[in-house]
């Protein structure tokens, strides 16, 4: 189970940490398919970046989650 994180008394949540931590990786593979000219063959880019993060999202409650 996941254990609070305590920062002056609140109890916050690890995703607090997990999810800004996911929207960084989304960020840098996003910018690196642009960058190579992958990202305008991506179909359905939206899809693709809402599914980008929730797997980097998972990888990383699976990894880091104790």
């Amino acid at each position: 189970m996941f254990q609070e994180l305590a920062l002056g008394g609140l109890l916050f949540s690890p995703l607090v940490l997990f999810t800004p931590l996911a929207f960084i990786l989304s960020w840098i593979t996003r910018l690196m398919l642009y960058k190579t000219g992958l990202y305008t063959k991506i179909w359905r880019v939206a899809w693709f970046e809402v599914g980008l993060y929730i797997c980097y999202l998972a990888l990383i409650v699976y990894l880091l989650g104790s």
